[in-house]
């Protein structure tokens, strides 16, 4: 046969193809040339038909065909063979195919061999490719080499050791005997790669960790000589002595200082004297000036250093490159909370990056600047943050507003000015802030009684004209139904009161009824408000009558329910209607973690109990459940239903029932249309309530459902009064970690036998240390008395990173089903 191409023009000739075809048939034409040339085991040219496989290897072909040819390269004694052979092995095998078995007692040969380039080839591929049985076989080689003199070969070997480590951690103690003078070498390469290896046996064993702690001055010494030695044209970088090596000692004595009072001393000297001397005009000074900041916060350093470090992190924040700037964010993010003044002082540059144009660097920027606000500087940051909702992208908006609302409830340093940021928000971005915002706002305007007339003032000039952000209306809807007559009578002290008479009051809101833009809920809230306004107002009931009259026929099936009821009050209760409607009573808060639920003091159940969330990132109810039912598999599951029943009005007991006798509801003529995503509160108020939960629900023990990475949820359980067959789970969330888990989202799904309603949870932030919990309610519909088995699925971010898990709850208590 003649001889075949060489590589290089095995190169040339495939890069002249012009389609993937012509590649395609070239490849193919070459391999069956090899293909004969392996079987006729041709030794001449077996080393360059297995160089011109692994090329093809390369471009993604497939060359699992020439495995066998690599090991009689190995085996032979040419070291140009061997060099290809070795190569291929690292390429084209790994320790799934037990081929790679063949290999063990070819590199056990070149292990021991003369030549020094033979035992680094067969090092590095025990390194690179080495099984847990060949590390087993072959680890008293590699410790033998790791104690020769020669450098070449123990930064090789030191390399190998740590992969044999990794395979096989229990050979960890063969290496401790080399590891004694490794640090005593001369040569940057070996110290480099037994700084590697210190490491990973510190991290893999506590024992080892302990050990190696009488190291650290040694590290220093080291360390310290690689910053005032001079020149040295073979380990410079950008005027720097081998970052490399200083990175890896830096990480390295991190790990050594950590949780470690004595090291952590030994090393505070060294760790100022490089933050201080080190060039940050080039990224290799940058790169050095990190990991010392992610020494001096992990180990015991003194509160002096601390603070050096963080002022370099605000450096950081200067500097050109986005890359680090983002890294200075993030650092400082996860310090905040423990250096928190040495932080502050870097206030005015972090909300500089709000307005960087990286929507990254934007977004650690805004999550940072949360976390500085406190009781001293909430107004400034409140008008920066506030600023920045104005204008950032609408990505940004629900996660920002979230942010205020949590910090303004925390630090607000008075009511009027934390109703007004709250609005402030509503105007700004009220179409993504979330569904608890508006009872949270309602709740708080309740609670400020000496703010009523100057709330409904400023709701009411808020919304004249623009409906578009559906929880400002909804929240104005809602106070001038509840303190109308403050608005017509002017007795605003705050500012300078406006004239408005009852029929303007009632345009807007019929106003609101009418408009394109308003959504089911926000109908609900004006029509509720109108019909509340009919014992605030003296001039205009005649109106309010024949307002609520011609919804009694609205295609809405909430809006008709409610106007039938309300024209039943009218008319058969008018006596009644006086004490059903009056102001609400103040609302309690059941917990202080952020926004939660509200329950009223005369007992009834504030309407967010009654909302739902809606869906993360504007998908659908149903498509959101139905992913779900994707995720967790199988065909007997039953999604979540995020609806509340609209046969009847939404309030606690069914007492509005009760209220209007014989009033036959079934008769109507309007079919009943599918369900709404989420219904308004209903706000008649003063009616005598029944207790929501039965007594018997104090017996069932509560079950922790999931307990994984520091978040625990808890299941409590009460049984409903109005209906036994239905059963009322709380679910707490407690986060035990050192960092807040953000955008917690809790999902679920039960088999078909059973119905499933989720309600709005308190807060999308699980707070750290277990300071404090996220509460949201469950009700499950259980006709048939039938065990209870739910499938959960949670999202939520954590450390930077987005988390997700599933699991399976089996062990609900009989008590809670049966």
């Amino acid at each position: 046969m003649p001889a075949p191409i060489r590589l290089r023009e095995l190169i040339r000739t495939i890069r002249t193809a012009r389609t993937q075809a012509e590649e395609r048939e070239m490849i193919q034409k070459e391999c069956a040339a090899i293909r004969s040339s392996f079987r006729e085991e041709d030794n001449t040219y077996r080393c360059r038909n297995v160089a011109k496989l692994l090329y093809m290897h390369m471009l993604g072909y497939p060359a699992h065909f020439g495995q066998l040819e690599c090991l009689k390269l190995i085996a032979s004694q040419k070291f140009t063979d061997k060099r290809i052979g070795y190569l291929g092995a690292m390429l084209l095998l790994d320790e799934r195919q037990d081929v790679h078995l063949l290999m063990t007692n070819c590199i056990k040969n070149d292990l021991n061999h003369s030549t020094q380039y033979v035992q680094g080839l067969a090092l590095c591929t025990l390194g690179c490719m080495g099984s847990s049985e060949m590390c087993r076989d072959l680890a008293g080689e590699v410790e033998k080499l790791l104690k020769t003199s020669n450098s070449y070969l123990r930064k090789k070997a030191a390399l190998c050791a740590v992969h044999v480590i990794r395979k096989v951690p229990e050979l960890m103690e063969m290496f401790l005997p080399a590891t004694k003078n490794l640090l005593n070498e001369k040569n940057h390469g070996v110290l480099h790669t037994s700084v590697v290896l210190l490491t990973e046996m510190c991290e893999r064993s506590p024992d080892m960790l302990a050990h190696f702690r009488k190291l650290v001055p040694q590290l220093v010494r080291i360390l310290k000589n690689l910053i005032m030695s001079g020149y040295s044209p073979e380990h410079d970088v950008s005027g720097i002595s081998d970052p490399f090596l200083q990175v890896r000692i830096l990480r390295l004595l991190r790990i050594l200082g950590r949780n470690d009072d004595d090291s952590s001393e030994a090393m505070n000297d060294i760790l100022a004297q490089v933050a201080t001397n080190t060039e940050t005009s080039k990224n290799v000074g940058n790169a050095i000036l990190y990991e010392t900041v992610l020494t001096i916060m992990d180990i015991k350093s003194e509160s002096g250093l601390r603070v050096l470090a963080i002022n370099i992190l605000g450096r950081f924040l200067l500097n050109n490159d986005k890359n680090i700037r983002y890294v200075a964010l993030t650092s400082l993010l996860k310090t905040v909370q423990t250096d928190h003044n040495a932080v502050q002082r870097h206030r005015s540059t972090i909300v500089d990056c709000l307005k960087d144009l990286d929507v990254s660097i934007k977004r650690r920027a805004m999550e940072l600047s949360f976390a500085l606000v406190n009781g001293n500087n909430v107004r400034g940051m409140m008008k920066e943050l506030l600023y920045f909702l104005d204008s950032c992208e609408p990505e940004f908006k629900a996660d920002c507003a979230s942010g205020i609302f949590l910090a303004a409830e925390k630090y607000a340093p008075s009511k009027r000015w934390h109703i007004d940021t709250i609005m402030r928000v509503l105007t700004t971005a009220g179409s993504y802030v979330r569904d608890d915002a508006v009872p949270n706002l309602i709740q708080l305007i309740t609670n400020s009684v000496e703010m009523h007339a100057y709330t409904v003032q400023r709701l009411y000039k808020a919304i004249l004209g623009d409906y578009s952000q559906q929880p400002l209306v909804q929240v104005a809807s809602w106070c001038i139904g509840e303190y109308g007559d403050l608005l017509v009578s002017g007795q605003c002290e705050e500012e300078e009161p406006i004239q408005v008479t009852e029929d303007e009051v009632l345009d807007i809101l019929e106003s609101i009824l009418i408009s394109n833009m308003s959504a089911s809920v926000t109908r609900g809230y004006a029509l509720t408000a109108i019909m509340k306004l009919s014992t605030r107002f003296t001039c205009t009931v005649n109106r309010i009558k024949k307002v609520v009259s011609i919804y009694g026929s609205s295609i809405d099936v909430e809006l008709q329910q409610r106007a039938v009821e309300y024209n039943a009050l009218f008319k058969k209760y008018d006596h009644m209607r006086p004490a059903l409607l009056e102001r609400m009573p103040v609302m309690e808060k059941v917990t202080t973690n952020g926004p939660t639920e509200i329950v009223q003091t005369n007992g009834e159940t504030e309407p967010a109990v009654l909302e739902t969330k809606p869906p993360p990132s504007g998908l659908q109810p149903g498509s959101q459940a139905n992913d779900l039912l994707d995720l967790l598999g199988g065909s007997d599951i039953t999604p979540v239903i995020p609806t509340v029943p609209t046969s009847k009005p939404a309030s606690a007991g069914g007492e509005l029932l009760d209220l209007l006798g014989d009033l036959n509801l079934t008769g109507s003529p309007v079919p009943a249309p599918a369900p709404q995503i989420s219904q308004p509160p209903f706000l008649l108020d003063g009616l005598p309530s029944q207790p929501l939960f039965n007594d018997i629900a104090a017996g069932i023990p509560s079950i922790t459902a999931y307990n994984k990475n520091g978040l625990k949820i808890d299941f409590t359980f009460e049984r409903s009064n109005t209906n036994p067959s239905v059963t009322v789970i709380t679910i707490q969330a407690s986060n035990s970690t050192e960092l807040d888990m953000t955008d917690f989202v809790f999902q679920a799904a039960v088999p078909k036998t059973f119905q499933l309603q989720l309600l709005s949870p308190s807060s999308s932030v699980i707070p750290a240390f277990n300071s404090g919990t996220i509460t949201q309610v469950i009700k499950v519909l259980n006709p048939q008395k039938q065990q209870l088995r739910m499938r959960i699925k949670l999202t939520y971010n954590h450390k930077g990173s987005a988390m997700q898990d599933l699991a399976e709850v089996n062990n609900f208590p009989p008590q809670s089903w049966q």
